[in-house]
This record gives structure tokens, C-alpha cells and sequence, in this order.
């Protein structure tokens, strides 16, 4: 995990969740995730922090290999919906398609955490963390949520995250990062390991 930035500290500070579990034209999974943490810096946002890469289980089960899965700290001057477009336009570069909603992905940069900021409403956040498993196949929504609705849920964003920013609080619930890993069940856990540049040489 890199050391908190010396840098400007002027800025808003986001938490991005990066993955990937198919090869783009930049290389593999790991290389790809490498490369898009460098794409963040040339867009002009600063790194505060960055977690380890983890190798986490395909979710939902079946859609293709293992991901590679990370979390970064950032600064920059956008708000909330130009970071989401930066990030939307970071993601084509590197060959994302969003012709399924839950399938195998070249890149995929999900907006976590913008200041602490609920959007819509909480009213419109709570929708969406509720919707059933089988609605959340095949819905997407048409604004930005946050923080991410499934933050919470999810071990792949958890783990990294507690790298980065333990005690960050979700803006809603109040439970710090570390807490809402915790609570997860274990089984969760099974299959996410940390990886290393020379787990993918050669």
C-alpha cells in the first residue's frame, strides 16, 4: 500500500474500486489494473493511497475468470459526476463494453465514495441497495448512487478498501470500512488472496 500523498491537499478525496478479469490491449488482467492506476495519474488525479491487488472469485459465479481487484484513494478538483465521466471515459480506452450488465470485463472503475456524499437522496439510495439479487442483474441506474450501493456487500471492494481507509465511515450506515468487512460472512472471504508482480510473470 503506498504512504499517504505529501502532495497538494487541496481537492475532493474519492475512493475508487478498480477491476478486471479479462485481458485488454494492455495485457492481462493484473497488467490491465496496473496500467488503469497510471491512466488515474495522467487524468490528472492525484494517488492518496492505493491497496494491494487481490485475485477475488468471478461475481456473480460464471461469468468468466477470477478478477483482479484493487481500491485507490484519490484527490482531484472534479465533483462527483465529472469523476464518474472520467472514470466512464478511462474504462472505453481500455475496451469496456457495457453490453451486459454483470459479465466478464476488460475494466471496470466504480465510484465508491465522493466526500462523503449521498446522491440522490437517501430515499433513492435505499432503493437501490434493496433491490433483489435478480433485479440487480439486469437493472442499472439511470444517475449516479452514493456512496455504491452494494459497497457493503461486497468482499472484492471490502478487502481492498480496509487497505486504504479502514476507519472510512459510510456516509449512511456510519459503519467504518474494517466494521462492514468484519461483519461479512466468512465464506465471503474464500478464494481472495493478495497478488504480487511476480505471481504473473511469464
Amino acid at each position: 500500500m503506498v504512504q499517504p500523498s505529501e502532495k497538494s491537499q487541496t481537492g475532493s478525496l474519492s475512493l475508487i474500486a478498480l477491476g478486471s478479469n479479462a485481458s485488454s490491449s494492455f495485457g492481462s488482467p493484473f497488467e490491465t489494473v496496473t496500467r488503469a492506476v497510471a491512466a488515474l495519474t495522467a487524468a490528472g488525479l492525484e494517488i492518496v493511497a492505493q491497496s494491494r491487488f487481490y485475485r477475488t472469485p468471478a461475481f456473480p459465479p460464471g461469468i468468466g475468470e477470477n478478477f483482479v481487484n484493487a481500491v485507490v484513494q484519490v484527490r482531484s478538483a472534479h465533483d462527483a459526476q465529472g469523476l464518474l465521466a472520467l472514470l466512464h471515459g478511462i474504462e472505453a480506452e481500455f475496451g469496456r463494453h457495457r453490453t451486459i450488465r454483470w459479465g466478464a470485463r476488460t475494466l471496470d472503475l466504480d465510484l465508491i465514495d465522493h466526500e462523503g456524499e449521498l446522491r440522490p437522496d437517501r430515499a433513492g439510495w435505499q432503493a437501490w441497495r434493496d433491490l433483489p439479487l435478480e433485479q440487480q442483474r439486469v437493472q442499472a441506474p439511470d444517475r449516479l448512487i452514493l456512496p455504491h450501493p452494494r459497497v457493503q456487500d461486497r468482499a472484492f471492494v471490502l478487502v481492498p478498501l480496509a487497505d486504504v481507509a479502514p476507519e472510512w465511515r459510510h456516509p449512511v450506515t456510519g459503519a467504518s470500512a474494517q466494521a462492514m468487512l468484519d461483519a461479512l460472512p466468512h465464506e465471503h472471504l474464500t478464494g481472495i488472496a493478495p497478488l504480487f508482480p511476480a505471481d504473473h510473470q511469464g
